[in-house]
């Protein structure tokens, strides 16, 4: 034999006696996951991909990060901030948040959780006495509606997870729905407390822990957090969340008149005919602190807000939330088991993806989307998605609510795409 050939036998022999010798001592670890990391071609599609938007001339502009491992991998601006005053979009640019205003609430609400001033299984009527006799509308074949008593109370975690039965009345044609576009809820200009008691006057779409249904939860939140804590919502969240996390720009209004040039515009005719969710001009002073929909903000403010989520609720040497607290919060809670159902027309995480605690969560991965992703966005065209198994987060800021889903549908790929996946 060949000496190089005994040497090759004399290894594979060692080889093989040393995997016996761990098989016998119990399973091998686990090896470590594969984070993926960008190709610079890919990157080049992306941003490729939003200036053809822009050139295409069906969005004004948009600003985008994508930051991974705590540091950026995409920053970049695209297009202008008004079309009629001809400015570019600036990193500063302040956006219209809409609905990227609920988990930011969702957060300062378990923030409470975790300093045992609020329980996820709290009666809502503690704090707010007036939703302790509400009644549920139940349709009638002849079009009428009975009122039935609550089966159970709603509670903190069923306006986290938009299963208390208080809905939306700028979407759909139920006769509940239709009561709260009826209703006057948003005329002259209540506060906290005055909004969530004209709610209380209204039926509950459907019995709490029931049905998934998007609505006015979240102010509601707001409005406990309010009483929880006899601070005013912005100013709870400014001490405990936004100026810690150094979100300056992030408010239920413009208050600084010299801001005001910052706000991005959407195309002409790229808005709504109506107020949205209650808000007729998000950037206008009001009382109002509308913890599901009114915030404004810009992307570097939002940013800290996900690299302090991504980072299991924690940044700069500053706990925000206790692990556990965010694990239980990007975790499927309406899942199998959870009795709650999804109405296919408007459940909008969908199919792929459960609910948490204040976020969209994907339950199952798909070809190449992973799996734990959790998100939201706002209907003015704003939306973001942090991705853990990645160490990363991708906000994207525009104004153009008409062309929102298509464009995040299709960054999403092409993120992903640039990952290799």
């Amino acid at each position: 034999m060949k000496p190089w050939r005994s040497e090759a036998l004399a290894r594979a022999v060692v080889a093989i006696a040393f995997a016996l010798l761990v098989g016998a001592a119990g399973p091998a670890r686990a090896e470590a996951p594969v984070i993926r990391s960008f190709s610079t071609a890919g990157l080049a599609r992306i941003s490729a991909f939003l200036r053809g938007e822009v050139a295409a001339g069906r969005i004004p502009g948009a600003v985008l990060l994508i930051q991974q491992h705590g540091k950026p991998v995409l920053s970049e601006t695209f297009g202008l901030r008004d079309t009629r005053t001809a400015q570019p979009m600036t990193d500063d640019t302040i956006f219209r948040l809409y609905s990227m205003s609920k988990p930011i609430t969702s957060v300062a609400a378990m923030m409470l959780v975790d300093d045992g001033k609020l329980a996820l299984d709290d009666a809502v009527a503690k704090y707010i006495p007036a939703l302790a006799d509400v009644k549920v509308g139940v349709a009638q074949a002849d079009g009428g509606l009975a009122l039935r008593p609550l089966a159970r109370p709603i509670t903190v975690r069923d306006l986290l997870r938009h299963t208390s039965g208080i809905t939306y009345g700028f979407y759909g044609d139920s006769p509940v729905r239709k009561l709260y576009a009826q209703a006057g809820l948003f005329d002259g200009d209540p506060d906290n407390a005055q909004f969530v008691a004209r709610l209380a006057r209204l039926p509950l779409a459907e019995q709490p822990a029931t049905l998934w249904d998007y609505g006015h939860s979240t102010d509601v939140l707001g409005r406990v957090i309010e009483v929880a804590t006899g601070l005013s919502l912005y100013r709870f969240e400014k001490e405990r969340l936004l100026d810690p996390l150094g979100m300056r720009d992030t408010a239920f209004f413009v208050a600084d008149d010299a801001k005001r040039p910052l706000i991005a515009e959407p195309l002409p005719g790229d808005w709504f005919d109506r107020p949205v969710a209650g808000i007729k001009e998000a950037t206008a002073p009001r009382r109002w602190e509308s913890g599901g929909a009114g915030m404004v903000g810009t992307i570097g403010d939002y940013a800290r807000f996900a690299q302090m989520l991504l980072n299991g609720g924690e940044l700069d040497g500053r706990r925000y939330l206790r692990r556990q607290t965010l694990t239980l919060m990007t975790s499927d809670q309406i899942g199998e088991g959870s009795g709650v159902r999804k109405d296919p027309e408007f459940y909008f995480p969908g199919a792929d993806s459960g609910f948490g605690l204040g976020f969209a969560v994907r339950r199952r991965a798909t070809a190449w989307l992973p799996a734990g992703e959790y998100r939201w966005d706002g209907v003015g065209g704003t939306f973001f998605f942090i991705d853990p198994a990645d160490d990363m987060f991708v906000i994207c800021m525009m104004q153009s609510p008409s062309q929102r889903g298509r464009i995040q549908d299709e960054l999403k790929r092409l993120v992903y795409a640039a990952m290799g996946r």
